[in-house]
């Protein structure tokens, strides 16, 4: 029969153990991962399975990193989101933390706009460090993206974002990611990005303020637009904004676009029931 072993089409046995693929295959591995969840050796696998083996320590070629990067993913969902593609305008708390997140979970292509630079104020909730101070905020985005996901490509654009230039940045986008701080330009976004993109789904973050509450955390949709966050919790003098409810929002939105990507989950629409 034919497995995927570290994403190669390899000949075993019917019923071979994960402990002699092991022995024949990466003899050393102390990480073995089937169809996207740890085993053990004794482990059979089937016609199909995928298989990955990892040596703790070992640095893999790029080709194999590639692969290993995903080893986790559910089968199959790591080939679909390397032909996708994300804009997200401004990469702050909300955009910094979905770009990475994206990132990590495997998008082909993100496209970060933002005309900022990384002052200390933004380190308490945004994904930047102490030496990104000073910097522009695309580039030191695509620094730390690079850092985690070498193989998604990064367009960046060290600009402010206005009606004029939305479609131009964003027009080839699967999905957009709306990550602003000011109600006018989040509105302003929208505004454009349904008259003008009308096809692009688009994902806001709209209620992140304070702390706890994490149950008023949610996700709404009406047309191509989906909200994410509480809905209520606007930041102001006397309330401020951290990272886990920031980083919440930023989450929601960033598995929000994976689910726009990929379609809604079978498994956990499964659990539902």
């Amino acid at each position: 029969m034919k497995i995927y072993l570290n994403e190669k089409h390899i000949k075993a046995e019917k019923g071979a153990k994960v402990a002699e693929l092991v022995k024949e295959h990466k003899p050393g591995a102390e990480v073995c991962v089937l169809n996207g969840f740890p085993c053990l050796m004794e482990h059979t696998v089937e016609e199909g399975d995928r298989l990955v083996l990892i040596k703790k320590g070992e640095v893999p070629s790029k080709n194999e990193l590639e692969h290993l990067l995903s080893a986790r993913h559910t089968p199959g969902i790591a080939d679909k989101l390397k032909k996708a593609s994300v804009g997200l305008a401004g990469c702050g708390g909300l955009g910094s933390t979905a770009a990475i997140a994206l990132a990590r979970a495997g998008v082909g292509r993100l496209v970060i706009a933002d005309y900022d630079v990384v002052e200390p104020s933004n380190l308490n909730r945004q994904q930047y460090f102490v030496s990104h101070i000073g910097l522009p905020k695309v580039e030191a985005l695509r620094e730390i993206i690079k850092k985690a996901n070498p193989f998604t490509k990064v367009e960046s654009h060290h600009l402010r974002i206005v009606p004029e230039n939305v479609e131009s940045l964003f027009g080839k986008c699967d999905v957009i990611i709306e990550a602003f701080d000011m109600a006018d330009q989040k509105q302003m976004l929208v505004e454009t990005v349904l008259a003008k993109l009308p096809k692009t789904p688009i994902v806001i973050g709209s209620g992140m303020a304070g702390y706890g509450a994490n149950d008023l955390m949610k996700t709404r949709k009406t047309g191509m637009l989906y909200i994410c966050g509480d809905e209520r919790s606007e930041a102001g003098p006397g309330f401020g904004l951290m990272a886990p409810r920031v980083g919440m929002a930023a989450c929601m939105q960033a598995n929000q676009a994976l689910e726009i990507l990929l379609g809604p989950d079978p498994r956990i629409k499964q659990s539902e029931s």
